[in-house]
């Protein structure tokens, strides 16, 4: 059974007093503590390899660990049982692995009664039993459900707890995932969202009880807090932070615990993630896949901006990355050497728009805070909004302060990595209000561009790997399908270096293509460019030539599979494509060699050139605003504005692709573009970064592969007003992923079987806001659709929006008579879906914020 977001079981009682400390710390006397803490956000994979050896190695190692599984806060054992299951993968004896006998109630998938087990936390033979482990470990659910068992009715604490924090001062680790870190603090969250937070706990001064039956009619919930466990002393921790968008209610819940506020960071744990807390030498290591927030509420101070209504100004928020450490007791930051600053060398220039919902580029808190804010050179400021569906709320404003900065490095092969410090949060009332657009002053330009003609494609017999961008070293699945399609140990691999300025990428790619077993004699970067690269003393621009070589055409020629790496699409076009617009030589071998059976892959741009139309420039509100251009600009256009149009090497023919899908937003980009230059019996397809699309021309069949998703456009019944631009209703989205496949001729969806469906067997009822930007939960396109609308029964719309200044664009996502959503866990249990025809109408709006 899924795991159902923890509903607020303890409301939270406002102080007459902000300045009051919110709660008794758990144990005064915490000692000398020996013993390491790792504390994970929730939704850690089975393939996590780092946490996993971490927990290992802090608990003595595969032959010495012993490790106890605390099942409290789940309902079933389903959780403790596949955590054993992982651990045993790593190498620990199965013998070495108990669950515990710790509960205080019964679980559904078993023939015992284990709410008996409350009455064993004072068992001698239990505490003996903790007495002898090296490691315990907490398993996700409801927190409150293990500070119940493992507390008596008086507060105090049972035996079997007083072992616990024995073996953790004489040296074990305590870990805990999810509701197995809210545990550590003193202060516990239990529940709450950050706008619940904010309109409930900030504005309301005076003491107020909410009820549970009157939160589950309001689209927020009130932060709730308890009293924790206290294995962390230093610090107020958050978990599933950037999943959830809980940076809001961790700020409020600092705000309101004097001795946090003052002494401490505050800590929000992204899911697959950890903080390694290391007591001897007071230092927390980020260890996994995302990130933590790091909150210093020292400065911060309350302000009433509107009668009535509070907000808070001067928090500090930082962003740690793997690798990065936190002296807890100095307040300070470590970096690995290798990472560089970006103040002063600032890459991104352009201008960002305001997060406001799932049509934001980089609409998650860190990569926002990243790419738009810190290491754009022309942002000083940047801002985010959340309100509920009558539009009161707040605006989010992020700046630069002296003491920001940033640091960057490539991660899993060419991933960027950042981590970010002391970027400003002022947190602000605002109303907002929309009203329809009755006359638009947007000057919208339809496209002039003229889509080529497809050429016969039944005769085709090799395949493409489309990937979406960010593709990681460590993804086997897309590296080991590229090398099969391309013959296996016998590829004769080709890498195409032309959209990047250096050959880093195309080095990159030849390594990885050796770690999966090509052989290294087997891989050559082709002499394919139209500029030069940088930190040669080649001048590559002479390359140009070469794209009529009958030589090279004839090696190409013998290639068993073709690799276009990433950066500018329009590098590879015109580094293969003669300036009358004709094929060269080189592309005219690249054709031979698809249609006798060679497989063609690319990344990022190297997807792009993929199909006919090639999507070159723009955003999702650049494009429905302003239309279409004709002029390119680089960096500034891949980034935002209009769209921009270019004939691409049309590989693909059964419709549209555009890349970087779910990090960039592009959904209205490629709607767009599909309504004016696709066709619309055709699927056009948005690719998620990590993510690929194998096309199997043979079968005329997509399969997805990867990390992430594809997401289909259907546009066949679409309507559109013909007074104003980008004025849609009935626009199909249907989001697929790994193991998933589509016919690219009948359209027809194939979900992968181990999947259930949802319809009319919907796991959540709850009511939902509007996806307002950085603080709205589950912020890219196949999780909002999934959690808010698909599978949840009390959910028949859901709406965000695209705004910046006072025009933007309200978008309403319904369940379709054709609607479904298909569930199943995967890498452990992290929740997996896939949704089938969810309908979207796109509406012109005025904005007005107050």
């Amino acid at each position: 059974m899924k795991k159902k977001l923890v509903s607020c079981l303890i409301s939270f009682t406002l102080l007459s007093s902000l300045s009051t400390p919110l709660l008794a710390k758990a144990q005064e006397n915490t000692g000398d503590i020996k013993g390491s803490l790792v504390i994970a956000g929730g939704g850690v994979g089975t393939s996590n390899h780092e946490i996993y050896e971490k927990f290992l190695s802090l608990a003595g190692g595969k032959e010495k660990a012993k490790v106890g599984i605390i099942p409290a806060a789940s309902t079933t054992l389903q959780s403790s049982k596949k955590f054993k299951e992982d651990l045993v993968k790593y190498g620990l004896n199965s013998d070495s692995i108990k669950i515990l006998p710790v509960s205080d109630h019964d679980f559904s998938d078993t023939q015992r009664d284990e709410s008996t087990w409350k009455n064993q936390v004072n068992d001698k033979k239990l505490s003996r039993t903790i007495k002898g482990l090296t490691a315990v470990w907490f398993v996700g659910g409801d927190q409150t459900k293990i500070v119940d068992s493992l507390r008596q009715n008086n507060g105090s604490d049972s035996e079997a707890l007083k072992a616990i924090w024995d073996i953790y001062r004489k040296g074990a680790v305590i870990g805990g995932t999810s509701a197995g870190a809210a545990i550590m603090s003193d202060v516990m969250i239990t529940g709450g969202d950050s706008l619940g937070a904010l309109k409930e706990s900030i504005e309301n001064k005076e003491n107020k009880h909410v009820s549970e039956n009157q939160q589950s009619k309001k689209e927020y919930e009130p932060l709730s807090v308890q009293k924790g466990l206290g294995f962390f002393q230093h610090g107020i921790i958050d978990q599933h932070m950037d999943e959830r968008a809980r940076l809001g209610r961790l700020a409020v819940a600092a705000y309101t615990s004097e001795r946090d506020k003052e002494k401490n960071f505050a800590y929000g744990v992204d899911e697959d993630t950890a903080m390694v807390v290391n007591n001897k030498d007071q230092k927390i290591e980020v260890v996994g896949r995302s990130g933590v927030a790091v909150l210093d509420m020292s400065k911060a101070k309350l302000v009433s901006k509107q009668k009535a209504r509070s907000g808070l100004e001067n928090i500090k928020v930082s962003y740690l990355s793997p690798g990065d450490k936190i002296n807890y007791h100095l307040k300070s930051f470590e970096f690995p050497k290798e990472k560089v600053e970006t103040k002063g060398f600032e890459y991104y220039s352009f201008n960002a728009l305001p997060a406001t919902g799932v049509f934001t580029p980089y609409g998650r808190l860190k990569a926002y805070l990243s790419y738009s804010l810190v290491d754009n050179k022309s942002m000083k400021s940047a801002n985010s909004y959340v309100y509920d569906s009558k539009g009161l709320g707040y605006e989010i404003a992020f700046q630069k302060d002296n003491d920001t900065n940033g640091y960057w490095r490539y991660t899993d092969g060419q991933k960027d990595d950042y981590s970010i410090v002391n970027v400003r949060m002022d947190i602000t009332p605002k109303t907002v209000k929309f009203q329809p657009d009755k006359k638009t002053s947007l000057t919208y330009k339809k496209s002039t561009f003229s889509s080529p003609e497809s050429p016969a494609y039944d005769s085709i017999k090799g395949n493409l790997l489309i990937a979406g961008g960010a593709l990681g070293r460590s993804n086997s699945g897309v590296y080991k399908k590229f090398i099969n399609l391309a013959e296996g140990k016998q590829a004769k691999i080709g890498i195409v270096p032309a959209a990047s300025t250096k050959f880093d990428s195309s080095n990159q790619f030849k390594s990885d293509l050796i770690k999966y077993g090509v052989k290294a004699e087997n891989i050559e970067t082709l002499p394919i460019s139209n500029h030069d690269f940088k930190g040669t003393s080649e001048n590559e621009s002479t390359w140009k030539t070469n794209m009529n070589s009958d030589k090279l055409a004839q090696k190409v020629k013998g290639l068993t599979g073709i690799w276009f790496v990433g950066g500018d699409q329009t590098l590879i076009t015109g580094s293969l494509r003669n300036e009358n617009g004709s094929d060269s030589k080189v592309l005219q071998a690249i054709w031979h060699t698809y249609k006798n059976g060679a497989v063609l892959g690319g990344t990022s741009a190297g997807a792009a050139i993929m199909s006919n139309t090639m999507l070159a420039g723009g955003d999702s509100y650049g494009a429905l605003s302003y239309g279409f251009t004709n002029t390119y600009d680089d960096m500034t256009q891949q980034e935002g504005g209009p769209a921009y149009l270019e004939k691409g090497l049309g590989f693909f023919q059964y419709g549209l692709v555009d890349q970087h899908f779910d990090n960039k937003a592009r959904l209205g980009r490629l709607i767009a573009t599909a309504y004016e230059k696709g066709n619309k019996n055709q699927l056009s397809y948005g690719i998620d970064e990590d993510t690929a699309m194998v096309v199997n021309n043979k079968e005329k069949q997509i399969e997805v592969v990867g990390r992430g998703g594809i997401t289909l456009v259907d546009l066949a019944k679409v309507q559109a007003s013909d007074k104003f631009p980008s004025d849609y209703k009935n626009i199909l989205i249907s989001c697929i992923t790994p193991g998933d496949k589509v016919n690219m001729a009948t359209k027809e969806i194939v979900i992968n079987p181990a999947k259930t469906s949802t319809r009319k067997n919907e796991y959540y009822s709850e009511k939902v806001g509007p996806n307002t930007g950085l603080f709205s939960p589950h912020g890219v396109l196949r999780k909002f659709l999934a959690y808010d609308l698909i599978d949840n029964a009390q959910s028949k719309e859901i709406k965000s929006y695209a705004f910046n200044q006072n025009k933007g664009f309200e978008l309403t996502f319904r369940k379709s008579a054709e609607s479904n959503g298909y569930w199943a866990y995967t890498d452990g249990q992290k929740d997996d879906y896939s949704i089938v025809k969810v309908a979207l109408d796109i509406k012109p709006i005025d904005v007005d914020i107050r």
